[in-house]
Formats: C-alpha cells, sequence, structure tokens
C-alpha cells in the first residue's frame, strides 16, 4: 500500500456548508434520535437504510449530519459518526465548538 493510500484512509469528512457537526441527545427508536447541532438547533435525525446495520448510534456520540433541503430546520440525514480521536483532532482544528460538547 502506498503513503498516499495510508493518508487517505486516515481522513474523515468535515462539515462543510451541507453538513452539520451535532451531538446525539435523545434516541428515539426506529433508526431515529434528536440531535443538538453546532448551529443551535435540534434535527429529528434518522439512519438511512444503507448505514443502518453498519452504524450503531448512541447517547452523546458526535456525528455529522446532512439537513434536508425542505425542512432543514427540523429534520436530518446521519452522514458519519466520529471516533473519539476524530472528535479531538475537530476540536484542534476548532471545526467544533466546545460548548457543543460540555453536555456530552
Amino acid at each position: 500500500m502506498s503513503k498516499k493510500e495510508e493518508g487517505s484512509r486516515n481522513e474523515f469528512p468535515r462539515p462543510d456548508e451541507s453538513s452539520v457537526v451535532c451531538v446525539v441527545e435523545k434516541i428515539l427508536g426506529g433508526d431515529h434520535f434528536i440531535a443538538k447541532c453546532s448551529d443551535g438547533k435540534k434535527r429529528l435525525t434518522r439512519i438511512p437504510g444503507r448505514l443502518r446495520r453498519k452504524m450503531w448510534i448512541k447517547e452523546r456520540d458526535v456525528v455529522l449530519v446532512a439537513p434536508w433541503d425542505m425542512q432543514s430546520d427540523t429534520k436530518a440525514d446521519l452522514l458519519y459518526k466520529y471516533s473519539n480521536n476524530e472528535v479531538r483532532k475537530l476540536v484542534q482544528e476548532k471545526l467544533i465548538p466546545p460548548e457543543l460538547l460540555e453536555g456530552a
């Protein structure tokens, strides 16, 4: 494996204009949960079918979500779940406000 491939393996998605970092507040069941987002909003978030059996979510997990086009203030889809090391890197890069993690 080349060094270029190793570097890309360590990469993880960062928030952009179409996604928001959130902390899971409450599990609702049925692959739905309430997430407190870095933009100050709480969104009902669902796990898409392609990720349902691959990704297990618990309260206080840090996740990346994509707000819906039509109801962007209230609903979103899960994109990625960050590991503890990835969360530390996001905080160091100032992509996550520390206040968001205080309740986590």
